[in-house]
Parts: C-alpha cells; structure tokens; sequence
C-alpha cells in the first residue's frame, strides 16, 4: 500500500519528520516487527541494519616482560534489539553504518594493548580465552553507550615479530612432541610389521588350510571314484556270495532230507530190528527161565514123592525102636497123639534134611 514500510527482520525502522510528544521523545520514531504508514513529503523513513557484523583488530602490543607481539582478533558485534540501544546507534551511525566495524576495532584496539601489557608471553599463549573474555569486559560499557553488543572475541594470532621467544618456548613442548610422536610412529611402524607379520601367518594358516581341505577333497574324489569303479565287481562279488549262500541254503536242505530218509529207510528199521530181536532175547530168556523153573519144580515134585513113599519105613523103623523102650504115656489119648506129633515132627524135619542133602538137579533153580 502507498506510504506503508514494512522493515525486515534484521533491520529497524526509523522514521523522522513528525514532532514525537514527551520530554524525552526522540527526534525520530522506531518501529520494529511490524509496518507503519510513512506520510510522503511530511516524514522520512530510513533504515537500521540489526544484523550481526564483523570487525578485525590487528595491533602490535607490548607484554610485561617488554616483548613486542603482533595480536590479531576478530569481533563479532551487533545492534542491540532495545528500542534504547537503537536510538543510540542510529544517532552515531545512521548518516554512516559503515563507520561501525571502524568504530569497534579501534574501541577493541586500545583495552587489547592495555591488558596485554599486563600479562606475560607465557600467560597469553596459554590462556587466550582468559585475555579474550578481559578485552569484552572492559569494553561492554563503551559498546553499550553507543548501542551495541557484543557476540564474541576470537584471538586469531599472536607473533613475536621474528623474535623466536614463542618458539623457543615451544621448543622444549616441540621436542617432548617429537619424541612422542617419534615413540608414536615406533609404536605404529611395530604394530604395522606385527599386523603385517600376522597379516603373513595368517595367509600361510589359510594356504595351509585351504591345501588340507584341498588334499581332503581330493581323496574323497579318488575314494568316490574307487568306490564306484569297484560297484561292479563288488555287485558281481555280492551276487555270486548270494548264490553260494542259496546254494548252501539248499544244500543243507538237501542233507536234511537225506538225513530224514535215511533215517526212515536205515535207521528206523534198523531200531524196529533190534527192538524185535530184543523182544525175543527176553522172551527167549523169560521162556528158558519158565523151563527151569518147571524143571526145578518137577524135581522137588519128584523128590518129595520119594520121601513120601519111604516115610511110611522111616516111621515104621522109628516104630520099632520103640517098642522095647520103656515109654509112659501120659494124659491118655492125648498124651499119645502129642508122641505121633512129635514122632511126625521129627520125621518133617528129617524129610527136610533128607531133601537138603540132595544135590541140586543141574540147570535147575535152587530151592529157596
């Protein structure tokens, strides 16, 4: 829209011509963030960079020992983001913000050479932060009166001037460092040719594993190909050992059979003959003792004939005897049937005297 100015975000709007009310109204009216209308002819609109910037300070100080050293910094700056901090820069640098990084280096120049002349080479090399933090401090209230702030301060160099006192002092750092690294590179040179030599044992291990696993593979390839060279012969080996084995399986089948016929044809007759003629040893032998038996009987039979047919003379001689013996009889009938008993005792016992003194009939069975 005509007469309407909208500022960036990195930049302040100035805006002068209209009488601001209040004591301490400024000549001209700041706006920042967002547009306001700017009347042509009656009022001017101007611009206020709120961007950061850069400025360089490169000096030639003296230490405290008397050292000349050449500092070379760098600053980062900016204008403050207050209404007060822009009023105060737009009234120094509004006609000229170049005249900015000018007006910081040569502020940052003089509080650099005052501290540095308050500390030794040694301290500065080795507390550079220490001396950057010293300079910004000593120079917030100066940036702050003409409204800027400051971001940081970098120490980018330091140098005697060809002197060498930086490095001769670094010598004897220099020389523990090279030593160091000497030791270092010792230590990396040995564990590189142990790495190597590793490196070596390792590819001789895998040679020598990879020629095992070879020469393993090769004779499991000949044992392969033997194998099947010899499947033929060994089928036909097999075959021909099932053959003798059924040959051998028929064989004894065959012998079993001759055996059970000969056993049916020899050997069973052969038990039924001597069964028979032994059947007939005992019959023949029962039948001779039956004849024996008979014979020995009959000879008993006979002898004992012949004594009962001379008992009647052996009693009636016993008979005679006792006549002309002077006998007494006692209990009558009785007593004389109790004399025969005895008289036919005795001549049983001699009856048997008699028949034990005969011999025996050859053949015969003795009496028992």
């Amino acid at each position: 829209m005509f007469g309407y100015r909208v500022p960036a975000p990195n930049e302040a709007l100035l805006i002068s011509g209209r009488k601001q009310r209040g004591a301490d109204a400024l000549p001209f009216k700041i706006v920042t963030g967002h547009g306001a209308f700017v009347v042509p002819i009656l009022s001017k609109a101007s611009r206020l960079s709120l961007a950061m910037q850069e400025a360089e300070v490169e000096e030639d100080c003296f230490t405290q020992q008397g050292l000349t050293l050449g500092v070379r910094a760098v600053i980062a700056f900016k204008v403050g983001d207050d209404h007060e901090s822009i009023a105060a820069a737009a009234r120094r640098f509004q006609g000229d913000q170049s005249q900015m990084p000018i007006l910081v280096g040569r502020i940052f120049s003089g509080h650099l050479r005052s501290i540095i002349g308050s500390m030794t080479v040694e301290a500065i090399i080795r507390e550079q932060q220490t001396l950057a933090d010293a300079i910004v401090d000593a120079s917030k209230t100066e940036m702050a009166r003409i409204g800027l702030d400051i971001d940081s301060l970098q120490i980018s160099s330091i140098d005697d001037k060809g002197a060498g006192y930086i490095r001769a002092l670094a010598a004897p750092h220099q020389a523990r460092v090279n030593q160091e690294a000497k030791v270092a590179q010792a230590i990396a040179d040995q564990a590189s040719a142990m790495a190597q030599q590793e490196s070596v044992r390792n590819q001789a291990e895998y040679a020598r594993q990879t020629a095992i696993a070879q020469a393993h593979y090769q004779a499991e390839i000949d044992q392969a190909q033997q194998t099947a060279a010899q499947a033929g012969p060994l089928a036909a080996a097999q075959a021909q050992q099932s053959v003798l084995v059924e040959r051998a399986l028929v064989a004894q089948k065959y012998a079993e059979l001759r055996q059970a016929e000969l056993i049916a044809e020899v050997v069973r007759p052969a038990q039924a003959e001597a069964e028979r003629i032994t059947t007939l040893a005992h019959a023949h032998a029962d039948a001779t003792k039956l004849s024996a038996e008979a014979a020995a009987a009959q000879d008993r039979i006979a002898l004992d004939q012949l004594v009962i047919q001379q008992l009647p003379d052996l009693l009636r001689a016993a008979a005679q005897g006792l006549q002309g013996a002077n006998l007494t009889v006692l209990n009558g009938a009785e007593g004389l049937n109790s004399v025969v008993a005895s008289l036919a005792a005795q001549g049983m016992a001699l009856l048997e005297t008699v028949r034990k003194g005969i011999d025996p009939i050859p053949g015969a069975p003795s009496r028992p």
